[in-house]
């Protein structure tokens, strides 16, 4: 560029250089930002994100109460376990991230699927509800920029959520569980986010006591969900009815057995993963024709999670 031509028809101001960006920010995805997205809960997974735990979890042993957690956890053990966990993702064509903290993180870190949710689009960060869990999402944030996985939208003001609070009922629609850790100002800055992609937000609230909405449903594929009898809020059981999805109901059983035995991922449409030794609720699984992959996580339930909460879904295939 001479000094006499100036700036006139150069590239940098719209000449004949100038090469547009067209492509929308979906059609992005995969290619400038990373493969990243879901709109199903049962679709082949991809790829996950996972905390493994370290020295954060011995201050469990001081008072497990005080951190959320049930019992004291032994690292060794639970660190051994949690990499059962994600060999079985990766023999599953699972690709397994970590968030990799640069600082030692609070205890319940490990539990990533509390801390965003994944659309078509990209993540929603929570914005956890209690003191405990304050700032977890940071981290979080800072490992899916890393990966190359859009952020969409941070939480603020009063907002209260955690992502195992959400789930896909289909990809047009997100259900919304309120209760301790989601509040209603979250849901309506979720469904500002959501809406611009056409996806409707449904709130509904939990019983009294329960953490996570995941503890109450699970989809296994595009007409098989799992639900608990008495818990599960009558709005969700028919909604679900009303697309068509066909219900495996828990069986009798103890609480405790329940809700961990129903903390599962599903990994492809019917295949689950989930914690080994709860033998009549994997039967029930079985029967219905759902295939199970289990691993044994008995040390790292003993901080009030399973193999749901442990796992932060990044991408799932896509589906017509």
């Amino acid at each position: 560029m001479s000094d006499r031509k100036g700036l006139f028809n150069t590239s940098a101001y719209g000449g004949p250089g100038w090469s547009g960006r067209e492509r929308t920010h979906r059609e992005e995805i995969g290619d400038l930002w990373a493969p990243s997205g879901i709109d199903t809960e049962w679709a082949p997974l991809k790829s996950v994100i996972m905390h493994r735990p370290g020295a954060e979890l011995d201050i469990s042993h001081n008072d497990p109460d005080a951190v959320q957690m049930l019992a004291p956890v032994d690292l060794g053990l639970a660190r051994a376990q949690h990499d059962g966990i994600a060999e079985a993702y990766r023999a599953n064509g699972v690709e397994v991230h970590y968030v990799d903290p640069p600082v030692t993180p609070t205890p319940n870190q490990m539990f990533c699927a509390d801390l965003f949710v994944m659309t078509p689009e990209g993540a929603i960060l929570a914005r956890p509800a209690s003191t405990v869990r304050a700032g977890e999402e940071r981290l979080i944030a800072r490992r899916l920029a890393d990966m190359g996985v859009p952020i969409l939208r941070t939480l603020r003001g009063t907002a209260l959520f955690e992502g195992a609070d959400a789930m896909w009922l289909d990809p047009e629609t997100v259900m919304v569980g309120m209760g301790q850790r989601t509040n209603a100002e979250a849901v309506a800055q979720i469904d500002e986010a959501l809406i611009e992609m056409g996806v409707e937000v449904l709130p509904v609230d939990m019983p009294f006591g329960c953490m996570h909405f995941m503890g109450l449903l699970r989809i296994v594929d595009k007409d098989l969900a799992v639900c608990w009898w008495r818990r599960t809020p009558h709005a969700t059981v028919r909604a679900l009815e009303e697309r068509g999805y066909q219900i495996v109901w828990l069986p009798e059983g103890p609480d405790l057995e329940l809700n961990r035995a129903m903390n599962i991922v599903t990994l492809a449409p019917r295949k689950i993963l989930m914690c080994a030794g709860y033998d009549s609720v994997q039967k029930t699984y079985e029967d219905a024709g759902i295939e199970c992959v289990t691993v044994d996580c008995s040390e790292l339930v003993k901080a009030a999670g399973a193999m749901g909460c442990l796992t932060g879904v990044v991408h799932r295939e896509a589906v017509s």
